[in-house]
């Protein structure tokens, strides 16, 4: 009888995690439907991009000659970005979906409690400067906002160990 609750109970898990699969697959479809527009430059300007923020249409009206060269650059760049905005709020709307139906699943940790949670492990990325090239942002990170871990072994290089020991 307990056999056939844990082939129940394993069965259900199996089927979850299979269907958390579909759900992954169907979001990554969704995502990679997805475009963003934005104008700038008064509305001179209009840009069009894809999921990932890559530019896959430039428009400019008429009077786009009422603006100068370099009024027209910012507004590439402004319009970009924000079109750039847009897209990847869409994209975290599609993934917080996903995330909010894939907390159903246990984690592997809750399975199996010695384990640790792995998910919890994974480092925050850092955001991505939309800075010119030579701006302050574009400086090499912090050395002490790299990651520290915790509860590690201190490994001597200098001496053998394992098979390579000599008196082994």
């Amino acid at each position: 009888m307990a056999n056939e609750a844990e082939k129940s109970r394993l069965a259900g898990l199996v089927d979850m995690v299979q269907s958390g699969f579909a759900s992954v697959a169907r979001a990554q479809q969704e995502r990679s439907r997805l475009t963003a527009t934005a104008p700038a430059g008064g509305r001179r300007v209009t840009i069009t991009v894809n999921a990932d923020g890559v530019v896959i249409k430039t428009e400019f009206t008429d009077d786009i000659d009422d603006l100068t060269y370099s009024e027209i650059a910012s507004a590439v760049t402004s319009a970009t970005q924000a079109a750039a905005d847009l897209v990847r709020q869409k994209s975290q709307q599609i993934m917080a979906a996903l995330q909010q139906e894939q907390s159903k699943v246990p984690t592997l940790s809750e399975l199996f409690p010695a384990m640790p949670d792995i998910q919890a492990m994974i480092p925050t990325p850092p955001s991505v400067s939309t800075a010119p090239p030579g701006s302050p942002d574009r400086e090499a990170p912090d050395t002490e906002s790299a990651p520290q871990f915790t509860d590690v072994e201190e490994w001597e290089r200098d001496k053998p160990s394992g098979i390579a020991a000599p008196d082994w």
